[in-house]
């Protein structure tokens, strides 16, 4: 059987269930005009209410988020694997994908210059997810004989209904929600991830006629090799390769971002105005200020990927006794990821894609914010496929974690057990490689985002116990100081 006929033949099986289940995930109400995702706004809803519940907890402790991973209030004796800093990175490494590069240019194609507006907005709110769902993270984490450490969604989603006597409604969330997990990560942390990686090869080596064209299974080999080597050494092993990597990759990305908005700063007073009044003009595109926002939402909640839980995974292993303070720390994910990351992309697409007419033509994506940049330095595209490439690639170290916890809470710990989901997960990524799969991808994003669903019900459960916790804990610091 041939690639193109394993990928129709994969697509004629799962594409139907894909297809039912994306219109579930996925599905939309008609609002004002507009058309919204229901799990857009069930995400957009509770980063508000955490907000305003929090007292706006993303201002008033950031600066406290920056002196943890600074490593102020690090403490040696304390159980867990790895520092705050390293916590960081590797759930960063986990969000900050080529959504960053290519996805903001879709976004504003769709919803014109206001979804930048709304995008930085829902970086601000989802601080306060975060915060929240990391708290917990650490709270409920299991330490095992070995010393590694077991956390997430499906230990405090456990942990609240074992508490009010519903053990078996507590499980069924946990089992749930590491089911949806296993599967999505092969997807939208694994083949997508690696297929992206292959492609920024293929831009960087000559395109169609490069001879890796035809050779996608054997950089699926390297590459699923390169991670196996990280990843089968545990979290540990990840927050190393992240604690450089993401440093790394970010400023590479930032840098050069900076560089196109400084060499395009004529254009900026104009950006300014137009992403204002597009996202408040009711006759903006795609459905006018609402359009825009919903958009901007979407684009800012799948790219940090708060009210979903993953994040919580990674931070699970910090070094500390102090759960608020590793929920603290996370304020810094939306921050980075978001608030910057993002915010600088949307920068680039305002002052240099759409002065030069670049929207109007065929480009799409990453292909858009790779030609915006290249106005400015003839570089600019084998940067671009630099980031993309190391953005995938650390990607695919997080994802590798998160599903193997989650694996591990279904079949138990144990290193014969994590090699299983180990192998299988590197073997996936030189299927990515390999074959398209689209709707093996399909399916598995909506398996990431319907554990929304059970994560957010238990934030909201949560929502006192975390306010107590992390109030006590700034109460104790300022005691002290």
């Amino acid at each position: 059987m041939t690639l193109s006929n394993l990928d129709a033949t994969v697509d004629a099986w799962v594409g139907p269930a894909a297809a039912q289940l994306s219109s579930v995930v996925f599905y939309s109400v008609n609002l004002f005009g507009s058309e919204v995702p229901l799990i857009v706004l069930w995400l957009a809803v509770a980063a508000l209410y955490f907000t305003l519940y929090f007292r706006f907890i993303n201002f008033r402790a950031l600066g406290l988020a920056f002196k943890h991973v600074r490593g102020d209030f690090s403490d040696a004796t304390a159980r867990g694997e790895i520092s705050h800093f390293k916590a960081v990175t590797t759930a960063i490494s986990g969000t900050v994908g080529v959504g960053n590069i290519g996805g903001v240019a879709v976004a504003i194609s769709l919803g014109g210059p206001g979804a930048a507006f709304w995008l930085f907005i829902a970086g601000v709110l989802a601080m306060a997810t975060k915060l929240v769902e990391c708290t917990l993270g650490v709270k409920y984490r299991r330490h095992n004989p070995d010393g590694s450490v077991s956390g997430g969604p499906m230990y405090y989603l456990e942990a609240w209904f074992n508490r009010n006597n519903l053990p078996a409604i507590g499980k069924a969330m946990g089992v749930f929600y590491a089911v949806a997990m296993v599967i999505g990560c092969f997807g939208i942390g694994n083949m997508f991830q690696a297929n992206q990686a292959y492609m920024q090869v293929l831009v960087i080596t000559g395109g169609e006629p490069s001879w890796l064209a035809t050779k996608g299974w054997l950089f699926g080999l390297i590459l699923a090799g390169i991670v196996a080597l990280v990843v089968i050494g545990g979290i540990r092993s990840i927050a190393r390769v992240t604690s450089v990597l993401v440093p790394f990759m970010a400023l590479l990305y930032i840098g050069a971002a900076l560089v196109v908005i400084i060499l395009s700063a004529e254009h900026i007073p104009a950006a300014l105005v137009s992403v204002v009044s597009g996202a408040f003009n009711p006759d903006a595109a795609a459905g006018g200020a609402l359009g825009a926002a919903v958009i901007g939402f979407q684009r800012a909640l799948f790219s940090n990927e708060a009210g979903l839980g993953s994040a919580s995974i990674a931070h699970s292993a910090v070094q500390t006794e102090e759960p608020a303070s590793e929920g603290i720390t996370a304020l810094l994910e939306p921050f980075i990821d978001t608030i910057i990351i993002l915010s600088l992309s949307s920068l680039v697409i305002l002052t240099s894609a759409i002065p030069n007419n670049l929207m109007d033509g065929e480009l799409a994506g990453i292909e858009l914010t790779s030609a915006a940049f290249e106005i400015h330095f003839s570089a600019a595209p084998f940067v671009i496929a630099v980031a993309a490439l190391l953005f995938a690639f650390s990607t695919l170290l997080a994802w590798s974690y998160y599903g193997l916890k989650a694996w591990t809470y279904l079949v138990g710990e144990g290193r014969a057990r994590e090699l299983v989901f180990q192998s299988c997960f590197c073997g996936a990524i030189v299927i990515g490689c390999m074959v398209q799969l689209s709707a093996v991808l399909d399916f598995s994003d909506a398996m990431i985002f319907v554990i929304a669903i059970p994560n957010l019900i238990a934030l909201y459960l949560f929502a006192p116990e975390v306010k107590r916790d992390i109030n006590d804990y700034i109460k104790r610091l300022k005691s002290t100081a």
